[in-house]
């Protein structure tokens, strides 16, 4: 019945804004009309200013342009709350030029301030006293994208990237480095979506993007907006989608940057009272229930789509929107949970609003939810009853490795465990497996590689040092690396540095740190050096994503275990045509183990992570091994293969009659 409601709910509002154009409508072309644009009035040619601010007594423009007056240049109001004002041009040309500075005067019950128009494209800081203030962006030559977006035609390998850290100087990066430095690299790993984070404007650099102020404007700390533009087109032409890590969950609390109080009122876009405010996050929460919020939101995707060109979202907190007490401590040990009062109505209708109109622009967009929860249909169509979204991250698994990482050591992990855990996910519904997210590596906490191999790194990852902590790290990592992109979800993701094992942890410029950048980097040259171990772990995820390039792995839905003793370790299952043999053994390397295979025909090994080139022993050798095919039955195969397999090491192996060319280059 809930189902049945949340989809009759849809549907009714859907149809209700059908006379007015639809999705596509007003409904989802704010951005269009709200701020600042070009246009005429009465004939003459000029710039409209428009606002919602149904709370205000009074607005007016003020600015560079009219040596901020705050009284020459007053907004009249209208019906429904709208403010507009229409600056005309003399003489060809109009006072209010592209780069001008400006802010909108509001007179309100909390009195007069100056604050940032909610619809302003760009943001600038001033470099002495910090403030912000807006700009107006009207280009006279806007960028003109040059390439259509790739279409994805094998499984999503994801790239997850903050610009602003993507530098090993000492700074702040920029979309023009990002754009030259690290979307080849991105394109050389294998990898076929970039995901952006931190893009929407926030006043603190240490939010990581997301304390949002303003909704509409390209964060000024990274470019211009035209730097983005050629950003997103350039990966394009590199066959790489481009995704964006949109906020809709919570907006800064901040007044004089920020939503909250514009219009004199604190329930304008917000929800009232301890509701309207997560204490968590110390942000505030919208009232999605409120048409006005929804427009402005539906509006705010519109705009990342048709101006910017991006291919899809990875909406943050969605379980925190679906839920009133934001999932807080909450265990969702019972289906109840999920369909309870608990459960917001005007939030589910926002987010499958939200993903019909990311869709009906582009049929092929990507949607990924951040929800925790496991909420049945979260990424299920709509018609189906669902919320339309086409992945869910699978957020248990990352927290699953710290977690036995931190507290057992690796001769006691249970490999029952790692593997039901790893499938432990609706299989009619996809999922974004990962082996750690970037909250795991913030400040307080450790990337995986360094908690396992903890200040060794800074000793002993050169090749000629002697460290069994270095190799065990290694060795482990590899293995789990492995283990979740071919069991962990229909889809990969990496945050940047990870694939060559990145040390230390990520803490931005702060008080805390004398507003230190140097762990608000990457060190880049760690994977170029080749004297060091981290080139190696580099091209083993290099490796590893061209599997699916070749195999199509991710999207092949068959998985099947073959063997697993937890005595001696090992573990074999398959996924589609490969086989994939675990030793987790410490010190025990099995020669002529045999395993069962699903096809009657001799196996290569297509990948070692014991090879040398991967930083391993090359216990194996460096030629490829085919193991050949033996009529001894195991385990209900008929055949099976005896293979040599070294501790702490993981092989994928292939039927020869499905071999593919070199899946990596040899080193």
């Amino acid at each position: 019945n809930a189902i049945q409601g949340r989809y009759d709910r849809f549907h009714s509002i859907l149809s209700g804004v059908e006379a007015e154009g639809g999705l596509l409508g007003p409904v989802s072309q704010g951005y269009n009309y709200f701020g600042f644009h070009i246009g005429e009035k009465e004939g003459r040619k000029g710039i409209w200013y428009r606002e919602w601010a149904p709370g205000a007594r009074e607005l007016s423009l003020t600015g560079d342009f009219n040596d901020w007056n705050r009284h020459s240049h007053p907004l009249t109001r209208e019906m429904n709350g709208n403010w507009t004002l229409f600056i005309p041009d003399a003489d060809g040309r109009n006072p209010l030029i592209h780069r001008s500075l400006v802010k909108v005067h509001i007179v309100s019950d909390r009195g007069a301030e100056d604050r940032i128009p909610t619809y302003i494209r760009r943001i600038v800081q001033d470099p002495e006293n910090h403030h912000f203030t807006a700009q107006i962006w009207l280009p006279p030559h806007p960028y003109k994208f040059q390439h259509e977006a790739p279409r994805l035609t094998q499984g999503l390998r994801i790239y997850e990237a903050h610009v602003g850290m993507a530098t090993e100087e000492y700074k702040v990066g920029s979309f023009v480095e990002f754009t030259e430095n690290i979307i080849p690299r991105v394109k050389s790993l294998g990898y076929n979506a970039i995901q952006l984070m931190a893009i929407m404007e926030h006043p603190l650099y240490a939010s990581f993007g997301y304390h949002i102020s303003s909704f509409f404007s390209v964060s000024s700390r990274f470019g211009e907006p035209e730097d983005l533009k050629l950003l997103i087109d350039t990966a394009h032409s590199q066959g790489l989608l481009v995704l964006m890590d949109l906020v809709h969950s919570h907006a800064v609390k901040n007044t004089q940057e920020g939503l909250l109080s514009f219009d004199g009122t604190a329930y304008q876009y917000f929800h009232e009272g301890a509701r309207g405010y997560h204490p968590q996050w110390d942000s505030m929460l919208f009232n999605y229930g409120k048409p006005e919020v929804q427009h402005f939101l539906l509006s705010n995707i519109r705009f990342w789509q048709e101006e910017y060109h991006f291919d899809g979202f990875r909406l943050d907190g969605v379980t925190s929107m679906i839920y009133r007490d934001h999932g807080i401590n909450h265990a969702f040990t019972s289906y109840e949970d999920y369909f309870d009062e608990n459960v917001d109505p005007d939030a589910l209708l926002y987010l499958q609003l939200a993903n019909e109109l990311t869709h009906t622009l582009n049929p092929r967009a990507i949607t990924i939810a951040e929800e925790v929860s496991g909420l049945p249909g979260i990424a299920r169509p709509i018609e189906e009853g669902g919320i339309g979204f086409d992945y869910r991250l699978n957020m248990g698994v990352p927290d699953f490795w710290i977690k036995i990482v931190k507290s057992l050591p690796d001769e006691q992990w249970s490999l029952t465990e790692i593997y039901q855990t790893l499938l432990y996910r609706r299989h009619t519904e996809k999922h974004v497996g990962y082996v750690e997210s970037h909250d795991q590596a913030l400040v307080g906490d450790q990337a995986l590689l360094f908690r396992l191999i903890g200040e060794d790194m800074y000793w002993h990852m050169n090749l000629g040092s002697q460290s069994y902590v270095v190799d065990r790290g290694i060795a482990l990592i590899k293995m789990i690396k492995l283990i979740t992109f071919s069991l962990g979800g229909e889809a990969y993701l990496n945050f940047m540095g990870n694939e060559f094992g990145h040390p230390e942890w990520i803490d931005f410029p702060r008080e805390g740190n004398n507003h230190s950048y140097h762990y608000a980097r990457r060190l880049w040259s760690l994977a170029e050096n080749v004297q060091l171990r981290y080139a190696g772990l580099e091209r083993f995820d290099r490796a590893m994503l061209h599997l699916d390039s070749l195999y199509n792995l991710l999207l092949d839905p068959f998985i099947e275990q073959l063997a697993l003793h937890e005595d001696t370790k090992q573990l074999v299952y398959r996924r589609g045509p490969l086989v994939f043999a675990f030793n987790f053994h410490p010190v025990e390397s099995y020669s002529g183990l045999r395993i069962p295979v699903p096809d009657p025909e001799d196996y290569m090994v297509i990948l070692n992570s014991d090879d040398v080139q991967f930083g391993g022993f090359g216990r194996c050798g460096e030629e490829r091994i085919i193991y050949p095919i033996q009529k001894v039955a195991m385990y209900g195969r008929e055949q099976s293969v005896q293979i040599y397999l070294p501790a702490r090491s993981v092989q994928a192996l292939a039927p020869v009659s499905r071999l593919q060319h070199d899946t990596f280059e040899r080193h």
